[in-house]
Order: structure tokens, then sequence, then C-alpha cells
């Protein structure tokens, strides 16, 4: 025979209406929907769990960004992060510093008109990005840019994304091309990784470079020597030098926007000290992310690792438990629509302090 309990007596949270009516802001609508239900009630768990990860200054937060988030307008979301201390280091695709730098230098995209054909918008120099356009022209003046940084830098010994990040960024502070990601960033102190760095209009940009130091024309029929100039480009630089960065912090805590190669990236730092225990005999201590904040769309069930929860990243060794105290929130939703009304309501609460 059923005994019916009450929940209260059970310890249950109770859920409250929505009154929008009554919502004093960003913040407080999201902590009334944080006693809804479905997604409502995730992005509102998403704020709790941010606004704790902000509010601890012994947390090192890392922010992971895929998807094509500046060609949809996000980087002043970015910016703004950055400029709060919301994010003290950037792990990023490459197409969004590429698409980002574009709109630093005062290129514009555009909303895509579904009357003209992808054959046709290749013809014009229009490259689509679902229901938005990068312009061939944006991207060419954005290597002109890139050339010029790239002349200016020292290639004596090999670089990294990092490093090239940082120089983009001094000089658009120095152009006075503001707010934008790299600018914030340099400005900041915050490292830029980019994983993939081939896999972008900037890594296509350097190769390019480096291949003007050859006679391009001379070695045309000669595959193997046209593509002789070979940047002096180590990315392990940039996988050592975010895991000093992650050792030094008492904490740490992420906000991944999305998936793919930067979230993957990112958490990999504790395997990776795990990994140098037990092969080298070492005895660092291996970081654990205690926060986490995840906006994407993709569910679990397809197997990859966009969809994969925190709690299975749990038996990677890459977060805490929740039983040890760690906090988690995942948003299943378009980061387009949740991740700016997430940080408008943080914002609320920490004002941008820009450096001078």
């Amino acid at each position: 025979m059923r005994v019916l309990r009450d929940g209260q007596d059970d310890g249950l949270d109770p859920l409250e209406s929505l009154d929008v009516r009554a919502a004093g802001g960003f913040a407080d609508m999201l902590q009334r929907m944080s006693k809804t239900a479905f997604g409502g009630r995730r992005l509102g768990e998403a704020y709790h769990v941010l606004k704790a990860m902000a509010a601890d200054e012994s947390c090192k937060i890392v922010v992971t960004v895929s998807g094509a988030m500046t060609v949809a307008k996000m980087g002043r979301v970015l910016c703004d992060m950055i400029d709060a201390g919301l994010a003290h280091a950037l792990v990023t695709t490459g197409a969004i510093m590429s698409h980002g730098l574009s709109e630093a230098i005062g290129c514009v995209h555009y909303k895509h008109d579904p009357r003209h054909s992808d054959a046709q918008l290749y013809e014009w120099g229009y490259n689509r990005v679902y229901d938005t356009l990068e312009m061939e022209a944006n991207l060419c003046r954005a290597q002109e840019t890139m050339s010029e940084v790239l002349a200016g830098m020292d290639w004596s010994e090999p670089t990294c994304s990092s490093r090239l990040t940082r120089e983009i960024g001094r000089r658009l502070v120095e152009q006075g091309q503001m707010p934008s990601i790299l600018g914030c960033a340099f400005r900041k102190q915050v490292p830029v990784y980019i994983p993939a760095f081939t896999d972008s209009e900037l890594g296509l940009d350097v190769a390019t470079h480096f291949l003007t130091l050859v006679d391009a024309k001379k070695h045309e029929a000669n595959p193997a020597e046209f593509f002789s100039g070979v940047p002096s480009f180590n990315p392990f630089l940039d996988l050592y030098d975010y895991a000093q960065q992650i050792l030094s912090a008492e904490r740490i805590g992420i906000v991944t926007i999305g998936g793919g190669v930067p979230r993957n990236w990112a958490q990999q730092v504790g395997p990776f000290i795990d990994i140098i225990n037990m092969r080298l005999g070492t005895s660092f201590e291996v970081p654990r992310f205690r926060y986490g904040v995840r906006i994407c769309p993709e569910s679990v069930h397809w197997g990859g690792l966009s969809g994969c929860t925190y709690s299975e990243g749990v038996s990677w060794g890459k977060f805490v438990s929740t039983a040890e105290g760690g906090r988690f929130a995942e948003v299943h939703c378009d980061a387009t629509i949740a991740w700016p009304l997430l940080i408008a309501a943080i914002l609320e609460d920490r004002p941008v302090q820009q450096t001078p």
C-alpha cells in the first residue's frame, strides 16, 4: 500500500510560479527562474554557480568558446567577461578569433538573404555561416593586419598561439580598436589559447605569410619546394604554459560555450598532470575543476565530448565530484540566447572595471 509523503517533510525544494512583473532585473529574473523547471531552472542554476565562481577570489576561471560566436555578434559578451574579471584564460577556436579580428578592425557582418544561393554567394565573395555573412574582403583586411603583426615578431625561436594572440591584442590596443576580444585580453593579461590553430583563417594567414619567404612562382610546379617555408610554431608551448597557469591556481572553474576542441583541451589538464605524476614520478597536486557552467545544445546520448556531462568528466579526473564540493550547471540551449542573459545577470552585481 502506498504511503503518501509530504515533500516539505522530506526536505525537498519547493518550486515557485514565475512572476515576471516582480523581477527587478536580469539577476532577479534568473534567481526566480532557478525555482521553476526545465531549461529555465537550468539557466537559473547556472547563474548561482557562476556567481559563486566569480565570488571565489582564489578561483582561476577558464572560458572556452566554440561555434561561430563572433559572427553571431557575441564578441562584446566575451569582452565584458574579461573586463569584469570573469575570464582569466581563454581557450577558443581560431575561427572565433579570426571573425573577431575582422570585427575589431571595423569590418561588418551581414544578415543572409535566403534569396541568394550559396553558389551566388561564392561568386560575390560572401561566406555564409548559417544565417550570417562574413565578407571575403573582411578576411583580406584582417590578413593585412596579421601580416603587419607577423612581420614585427621575432621568429628566431618557436612561437605558439597564445604569443601570437597577445601580439595581435597589443596592436589592437595601440590602434584604439577597442573593445575587441584580443585587445581586452591583452589589456587584462589574459592568455588566449587556440589549440587547433591551423584550422582557422589565422592559421592560414600565418602559413601564407611564411610562404612569401620562398619564391612562390619559381617553385609553383614543385609542391615540396613550394611548401618549404614552414612557420616556427610549437603548440606544446601553449600546453606547458596553460598547465603552469592552472597549477598556480588554488582553485579552478570553467565556463564552456559550446564544446569541441577548446573544451577538451582545457579540461585535459587534470589527466595531463595525472599522467606526469604516474609516469615521471613527480608529485604535483592534480588540478580538478571545482566549478563549471556549460551552455551547449548538444545532447549526451550522441556520445561526443561536446555533450558529455560534468559527471562523466569526474571519471576522467577532470572535475571535483559534487559529493566533494563540486558545483556545476549545464544549460542545453543555443548560446546566443542563454549566454548574454547569464552574463547580464552576473554583471548587475559585478560592474565592469576596465583597465586604462
